[in-house]
């Protein structure tokens, strides 16, 4: 039987070490945090969005950035199979609005046990340690050296240490390092996924606004380059969330291009429709001014940010307001606009 050591116990390292033990190998997983499955922890809300539940077809039609490399993936292992996989380790799981797979319990740690178990079920050896180097001989890997000078000898080493995206759950660019050891090519890599800087000042008064089922359309260069409806919050650097993240993975070039992104706070109401409720709630509130008039329609931190964009007097009456002014509010409230940065990635993300 060969040996086979897997660097790193993520999800992809779990599996690859939970599949190649059920098939006859010898497996030992180095993983340097004392717990495996950390960063799955912190997925969709500490709620795992373990797939979509859609064809290949639409699965590849949705990866932004070079879909052909997934082909065999997907071809050999598609979402279906993802879905069966869980529910054949007795993990239940639900569809969602978009197609988003979850666990029926809705806690991440419920899909970091079930892989977990899935491993050692199967036989692999996990160890907390931290690897250093890959070892070769002859041209061929022959092992693995950790930090405290152990030697765990292979035949095969899978490297599945993820990224550089969340380095508190250990993503901190090891597999580069150790796969450029060994003569991999390692491209410029570049972050995806992620929350976004703004050089607004009004994102920093908005900190910690939460926004569900809103529409958030993204621009690269004016052009409109994802739109899709969700929830998103903001941060005190810009914004970020579901909705944020994957406009996110559409912005590849920072450096020579512009971007900007456009929230439509009420994707339920047309502007016809949206202009009879502003008519309506004034109306309600002809003599009361207009930064008390708002809190049914708007969260009630956004309020001064918007009558701040607006330009008008917060306490002008109701019945003081223009119809022109009321569109102008309108066009406000379907395309809240948010500017980002040319740092529009921290770079504590990559």
């Amino acid at each position: 039987m060969p040996n086979v050591v897997v660097i790193g116990g993520g999800a992809s390292g779990l599996m690859a070490a939970g599949t190649a033990a059920y098939y006859g190998a010898n497996v030992i997983l180095l993983e340097k945090n004392s717990r495996t499955g950390r960063k799955i922890l912190v997925t969709g809300k500490g709620r795992c969005n373990i797939t979509n539940n859609c064809d290949k077809d639409t699965f590849i039609a949705n990866v932004p950035t070079n879909p052909r490399f997934l082909y065999s993936a997907i071809n050999n292992f598609d979402c279906q199979d993802t879905i069966d996989f869980f529910n054949d380790l007795g993990l239940e799981t639900k569809t969602e609005r978009g197609n988003r797979v979850f666990p029926v319990s809705d806690k991440a740690m419920d899909v970091a046990d079930t892989l977990y178990t899935f491993a050692k079920h199967n036989g692999v050896k996990i160890i907390e340690s931290t690897a250093k180097v890959i070892l070769t001989s002859d041209g061929k890997v022959s092992g693995v050296l950790d930090t405290k000078g152990n030697k765990y000898d292979a035949d095969c080493v899978i490297i599945a240490t993820g990224g550089m995206s969340y380095p508190g759950t250990g993503s901190t660019g090891d597999g580069y390092k150790l796969a450029k050891t060994v003569g991999h090519t390692i491209t410029e890599i570049k972050p995806s996924l992620v929350g976004l800087i703004s050089s607004d000042e009004f994102c920093k008064e908005l900190q910690g606004l939460s926004l569900k089922n809103v529409n958030l359309t993204a621009y690269e260069n004016g052009k409109e380059i994802f739109s899709e409806q969700g929830e998103m919050l903001f941060t005190h650097q810009g914004v970020s969330g579901p909705l944020v993240l994957s406009a996110s993975s559409h912005m590849r070039n920072f450096e020579k291009k512009s971007y900007k992104i456009s929230i439509d706070l009420k994707p339920a109401l047309s502007e016809e429709k949206l202009d009879l409720r502003l008519q309506k709630d004034f109306s309600e509130h002809k003599n009361n001014q207009i930064n008390n008039s708002l809190g049914k329609l708007l969260p009630k931190k956004i309020i001064p940010v918007v009558l701040k964009m607006w330009g008008i007097d917060p306490t002008k009456k109701c019945n003081s307001i223009t119809k022109e002014e009321r569109q102008e509010l309108n066009k406000i409230l379907k395309n809240f606009t948010v500017k980002l940065s040319p740092l529009a990635v921290s770079k504590k993300q990559l």
